[in-house]
């Protein structure tokens, strides 16, 4: 059985989603690049998620959100299903598209994990070798410049949306917020931090290939690998899903959010087990959202604090 997990208003996370088997279907070309930012802009605007930052690999995706209204589950139920449909009727692509594991949502609880996150996913394409820098990437991406600024833009896709829907407009925008915990005039700071961190990682992505002899692939050759082609490089067993992080060198920090999340599970499980005995007026822990949305049970608005 899965840990329960709190969903809470405001929260902002990492986000990430694998292609089943490790194929390319997300390889980076104009039509997939297409269909990810317009399906990522209707998702966003129906669900009231911000989005911070984006990189769409060919064998995954990462996204950093804020969940403004705690509907989290909603918004990648119904973002990763355009997405899939999608997909499958560009690559002619039959069987599922995602992978059976659980999509990842990494709590980010300081400014710290936001810098490191974010430098994270738009270093992806240069850690796996295929660009130089990752403003070189050809997918669908946020540069570290457009944080908080930019805007991204797409028209709706020929394949699968249907044009006399009116839940599918003909051009979206998607404007790129910054996260509630930067203020705006600290944002040029705030960039400047994500692009000391990202330049850290691509400095260390191409230690790592100097000391293995490798070379980048390079843009245009990442754009015309085959769709069914599977990823061959070594990836280690996922058998961690983490919860939350605080970022390097950040003191208590990861003690008190790991014993918050202790106290919601195990505050959770004991309502749990009195809704399961018959108990109907038991009240769950805040950041209950599937009993909350699904069965109807009370939840307090008190957040549990450690």
């Amino acid at each position: 059985m899965s840990q329960p997990r709190e969903i809470i208003p405001g929260a902002t996370y990492l986000i990430t989603r694998r292609i089943l088997r490790r194929h390319h279907l997300l390889r980076p070309d104009a039509t997939i690049t297409q269909l990810l930012v317009y399906a990522l802009a209707v998702s966003s605007r129906r669900y009231g998620i911000e989005v911070h930052a984006l990189c769409a690999m060919s064998t995954h995706l990462h996204l950093v959100v804020t969940d403004v209204n705690g509907v989290l589950p909603r918004f990648l139920q119904f973002f990763h299903r355009i997405a899939a449909l999608g997909t499958k009727v560009l690559r002619t692509w039959e069987g599922p598209v995602w992978d059976h594991e659980p999509t990842s949502a990494v709590r980010l609880l300081t400014r710290a994990a936001l810098v490191e996150k974010i430098a994270y996913v738009l270093a992806n394409p240069v850690a796996a070798g295929l660009v130089q820098h990752a403003n070189e990437w050809p997918g669908a991406k946020v540069d570290v410049g457009e944080l908080g600024r930019g805007v991204l833009h797409a028209i709706r896709p020929s394949a699968y949306l249907d044009p006399e829907n009116p839940q599918w407009p003909k051009e979206v925008t998607l404007p790129l917020a910054l996260p509630p915990v930067i203020e705006q005039d600290s944002a040029e700071a705030f960039r400047r931090e994500v692009t000391t961190e990202l330049e850290r990682l691509e400095a260390q992505a191409h230690a790592e290939a100097r000391r293995q002899g490798l070379r980048f692939l390079g843009a245009e050759r990442a754009s015309k690998v085959s769709p069914c082609k599977r990823a061959t490089s070594f990836e280690a067993l996922r058998d961690r899903n983490p919860t939350f992080a605080v970022g390097r060198d950040q003191g208590d920090a990861w003690r008190i959010a790991g014993a918050a999340v202790r106290a919601f599970r195990a505050s959770y499980r004991a309502a749990l087990e009195r809704w399961r005995a018959g108990i109907r007026s038991v009240v769950f822990p805040a950041g209950t959202w599937w009993m909350r949305t699904f069965h109807g049970a009370s939840v307090t608005d008190v957040v549990l604090v450690v």
